[in-house]
């Protein structure tokens, strides 16, 4: 079976070995996502909805390239500091996930 791997070239990829995305088949597993620039570092500190939009562009990019798109997500899970933050996030994941409905989970 092809196992295709799904790079961003973010420096950790290579130091500690991992991908974004990995599609074997039909299926594409993608990765916990923070929200960092292309040089690793943390963007958005302190501003719930600006980390949630990078994660979700990180995440769009890497099921562009597995030849995938939100439509064919089943799950989502987000990870909170702040409980209070749940409603700056789930409005972020409501213009990405709206019309696919994937299941969730927030913590």
């Amino acid at each position: 079976m092809v196992r295709q791997l799904i790079l961003n070239g973010n420096p950790m990829e290579e130091i500690v070995g991992f991908s974004r995305a990995v599609r074997v088949g039909n299926f594409v597993c993608i990765g916990g996502t923070a929200p960092v620039d292309s040089d690793g570092k943390t963007i958005g500190i302190g501003s719930a909805s600006i980390q949630a939009e990078r994660c979700f562009d990180i995440i769009s990019d890497a099921l562009e390239k597995a030849g995938s798109g939100w439509e064919n997500v089943v799950r989502t899970r987000l990870l909170l500091i702040n409980i209070e933050d749940w409603k700056e996030m789930v409005n972020v994941r409501a213009r990405y996930c709206r019309l696919s409905k994937p299941v969730d989970t927030i913590m």
